[in-house]
């Protein structure tokens, strides 16, 4: 099943933004093997772990409902969509030196302003090393100086591009259950017939991790562990109840096999580089599940 078309906004042929952020587990090396799985003609889209939104970027919906419970990837969405000028500004004024990374890196954000916020997260994300987003357990943002010898730090053409991408969305900062409070239930029409709620959902959480020393959960302080893997596929099972077009994205674990069961799964398969040995960087096993065929 194609993707089809009428989901797409109308742009001129140059219109293509592409994710602010880079962001461990991005989707965009995916895309092209997504691309027969997405469902067709949906009203709604509906991201609960929005992450760098390489998903959304591609199917560019008309309408669309945002989540994530990073607040400061969130207040960059925002400010993106809301005052990318001043945000353009401050971009401008950043320095790509240790000394001045770790200076920023230390600011306390809750004494800037959303701009500046949003601006200093923008500013780490690409000049830290490897493009990690991590933080401890004081929600404090620890990855070293990258070294990079000319990061794109201020991108004014993909920035208007995603400002103008932005334009149909709601972004929030919140847990994923948030979902639910945008779908609709079934409508019954007849004992044989119920009309669906148009909404396409994709859920893209932290991956079970497929060992311990493979973890990596650190977008946020709160970490995503098994009893939260166990909570997203009751969300999942309530989204379906309710008509969605459901599509999720995980590690190929016995636990997400085991909570899937009775769903339609399919293997991708990606490069992933977050591992610090260079010889388990290759082609990993993802699953997608869906529950529509």
């Amino acid at each position: 099943m194609s993707n089809d078309s009428n989901n797409k906004q109308s742009h001129h042929v140059n219109f293509s933004p592409k994710p602010p952020v880079k962001w461990a587990g991005g989707k965009a090396q995916l895309l092209s093997q997504f691309e027969p799985l997405f469902p067709n003609n949906f009203e709604l889209y509906l991201e609960p772990f929005l992450g760098g939104g390489a998903v959304f970027f591609h199917l560019l919906p008309k309408k669309a409902v945002l989540i994530d419970n990073n607040e400061e990837l969130v207040n960059l969405f925002q400010v993106i969509r809301d005052n990318l000028a001043e945000l353009l500004k401050s971009l401008g004024e950043h320095k790509n030196t240790p000394e001045y990374f770790y200076e920023i890196r230390a600011a306390d954000v809750n004494k800037l302003t959303r701009v500046e916020r949003a601006s200093r997260f923008l500013y780490l994300n690409k000049t830290a090393y490897n493009g990690l987003y991590r933080v401890n357990r004081k929600n404090q943002f620890n990855v070293p100086f990258g070294y990079y010898k000319n990061p794109r730090i201020k991108d004014d053409f993909n920035l208007n591009q995603v400002k103008e991408a932005l334009k149909g969305a709601e972004i929030i900062c919140g847990d994923f259950t948030l979902a639910l409070e945008y779908v609709k239930d079934n409508t019954y029409v007849n004992e044989n017939t119920f009309v669906k709620d148009n909404t396409f959902v994709y859920l893209d959480p932290p991956y079970n991790p497929l060992s311990e020393t493979s973890k990596f959960t650190g977008y946020t302080s709160k970490g995503f562990d098994s009893d939260a893997q166990k909570r997203l596929a009751s969300l999942f099972y309530e989204l379906d109840k309710k008509g969605c077009w459901v599509m999720l994205s995980n590690s190929d674990t016995p636990l997400i096999h085991d909570l899937y069961q009775g769903y339609i799964i399919d293997k991708v398969y990606a490069r992933r580089a977050v591992n610090c040995k260079a010889e388990k960087r290759g082609p990993i096993a993802e699953l997608v599940i869906r529950n529509y065929d």
